[in-house]
């Protein structure tokens, strides 16, 4: 998908694709009881009679700085009609923060077999959801279809008949949960507060449309120098006390290490890790292979390095910075506790206060001290320190503390090109609007600080022959130093348009239409775009791009991704199926369009074609009543 990248990851596996969709709350399942490891709560805990699965989860793209419930369970049904339980914890999500990454929720131990269905509870009793309106944070409140407040929402799937999910002794199965915001929901911004309408939806397959970091979570089990490698105990998010399996964690020589706030490369790092001793809280960023399940890590963090474990850390973007002052709105504060998860979603802003004796480091660069002007507007980062209130406001004081500069997302338009550099009008920097950052200071003087209309991007040897004026471009690496720019920012990765993901998005009134296309095929729909019971939602977007379907001289035809990994859902009655051929998807469709069923929403996700007016879609998502 990208031009360079050092730290993505695929999860694939054995199972096809699947949809989950939310059918009402209801009484819990039974069963055998299943965990990650012997001693958790299961009857099966090895020998043949036993197998394992991973579970991880991520997000498709929505617009939301956070979007938090709580997971009460997810159960898995065999075909014998046995259940069992694969999370035995609950425990707190953000699915807006797994856009770009996937996470290990656990690896549980299950009976061997095949497994047909499958239920996710989620709790929206205290949900925290936030979208953005002109740059500041704003709170929404979760509804259904009728303005009801949501509660417990049990998100069932009933698999495929092709793809089941096949637990042997020896292999782990794999599983990923893609919880999509886009078709989940549609927001009302002129509502007080602002409200989302919440129909949560999930896809789950063995091998995801997008390549996504993987991040794995838990306490040290044991250090094997010889083979490289750690085993931890999986302990999603930041869950306080769970256990839900162990997985093994492979290292080579250019794997970067923090631990207790030391940086290391290779070896030392891994030796460092044996040092802190079991039981120490770890993260890990890396890939897992589709044949052997072997995950190999990139990027480890350890001890104190961990957020949550003896420092108070703050998550988010620079949106300004004045001296040595930092401003982070709309982030994530993260403190100690041993009984909660620590975290919260930040909606007022959060000065990050910064001195001599700080220490910056950038993800994934050799263990190198950096400056404080390393860090300006614009720039993701995790700030380690201490939280206090002064005048009303929380001050992060990291003076003798440590911030890690995290790769930075752009997303915008081609200004011009020349090699090794290029100009773009931003939309986005990490999701945010860009009418969030103030880029005072940015420059060597006042009169080329950063200009989000001009934004000057050092691109090094990255090929930039196919960008033209005006094409949506993505952007990954960092921002340059505060009163040094231009460039502004150093990149390591540039996708041009071709590469942009585009979302295409409609939803219907709320009794939904019954004639939602004017031709439906097996290479093919075209929307009805004068159909009168069309409602607010009805985009295109193309990277930083957003048109107003209605607004097209036609309607864009979608048409089915090849060569690629594809999944086409349909949600209605409670139940849902997911196809990987088109055409038996729009069987389906063509089937339940019968002049009485209803169709309320369609997402699709893929690339749009401009000359073409067609949108190649990699997901499609339809929500019937």
């Amino acid at each position: 998908m990208q031009a360079i990248m050092s730290f993505r990851a695929v999860v694939t596996g054995a199972l096809a694709a699947l949809m989950l969709t939310a059918c009402g709350g209801g009484a819990g399942s039974s069963g055998v009881a299943a965990s990650g490891a012997p001693g958790v709560g299961s009857s099966c805990t090895s020998g043949a009679s036993c197998g394992s699965v991973y579970v991880a989860v991520t997000d498709a793209d929505g617009d939301f700085l956070s979007y938090t419930v709580d997971v009460l369970s997810l159960s898995l049904e065999r075909s014998d009609g046995t259940t069992v339980q694969a999370l035995p914890v609950s425990t707190r999500v953000d699915f807006s923060q797994y856009v770009d990454l996937s996470e290990f929720l656990t690896a549980a131990t299950v009976p061997v077999g095949s497994y047909v269905a499958g239920t996710l509870r989620l709790d929206y009793t205290n949900a925290d959801i936030s979208v953005e309106l002109n740059g500041e944070p704003q709170p929404a409140r979760a509804v259904d279809a009728s303005g009801n407040a949501l509660g417990i929402r049990d998100v069932r799937v009933v698999l495929d008949n092709r793809g089941r999910l096949v637990v042997t002794p020896g292999r782990p199965a794999l599983l990923t949960l893609d919880f999509d915001l886009t078709a989940s929901n549609s927001v009302n911004l002129t509502t007080t507060p602002i409200s989302v309408t919440a129909t949560p939806a999930l896809v789950a397959s063995i091998a995801p449309v997008d390549e996504k970091e993987l991040r794995l979570r838990g306490p040290l089990v044991s250090v094997d120098a010889t083979a490289s490698s750690y085993v931890a105990d999986v302990r999603p998010f930041n869950h306080p006390t769970a256990r839900l399996g162990q997985v093994t964690i492979h290292t080579d020589a250019t794997t970067a290490f923090e631990v207790n706030g030391q940086t290391y490369t290779g070896a030392p790092g891994l030796a460092a890790l044996a040092a802190a001793g079991t039981g120490t809280s770890t993260i890990a960023f890396g890939t897992l292979t589709t044949t052997d399940r072997r995950f190999d890590a990139a990027i480890v963090h350890a001890g104190s390095s961990v957020p949550g474990l003896s420092q108070d850390v703050v998550s988010g973007s620079i949106l300004s910075r004045s001296g040595n002052e930092l401003i982070v709105r709309g982030g994530t504060l993260v403190t100690p506790s041993i009984t909660t998860d620590g975290s919260q979603f930040v909606r007022e802003a959060i000065k990050v206060r910064i001195g001599a004796g700080t220490r910056i480091f950038k993800d994934g660069s050799r263990p190198e001290l950096l400056g404080l002007e390393a860090l300006s507007v614009g720039q993701r980062i995790q700030a380690f320190g201490s939280v206090a209130t002064e005048n009303g406001q929380r001050v992060l004081d990291a003076t003798q503390g440590r911030v890690r500069m995290h790769l930075t997302h752009l997303l915008g338009t081609v200004g011009t090109t020349v090699p090794g550099q290029l100009t773009m009008r931003l939309g986005a920097i990490d999701g945010r609007e860009i009418s969030a950052f103030n880029f005072a200071g940015t420059g060597v003087t006042g009169a080329v600080d950063a200009d989000p209309v001009a934004y000057e991007v050092a691109t090094g040897v990255l090929p930039l022959n196919t960008l033209a004026a005006g094409d949506p471009v993505r952007v990954l690496g960092f921002v340059g130093p505060f009163g040094v720019a231009p460039p502004d920012f150093a990149g390591r990765t540039v996708a041009d348009y071709s590469e942009v993901r585009s979302v295409l998005a409609i939803g219907w009134a709320a009794t939904g239409t019954t004639a939602p296309f004017l031709s439906l095929g097996s290479d093919g729909l075209l929307l009805d775009l004068t159909n009168p019971a069309i409602g607010s939602r009805h985009t295109l977007r193309v990277g930083p791009l957003v048109r107003n379907l209605l607004a097209l001289p036609a309607a864009p035809r979608l048409v089915p991704a090849t060569g690629v990994r594809t999944s086409f859902v349909v949600v209605a009655q409670g139940a849902s199926r997911t196809y990987e051929d088109f055409a038996e998807f729009a069987a389906d469709l063509g089937l339940r369009l019968n002049g009485a069923t209803r169709l309320r929403g369609l997402s699709a996700t893929g690339q749009y074609a401009v000359g073409l007016n067609q949108f190649t879609a990699q997901t499609v998502v339809v929500i019937f009543d």
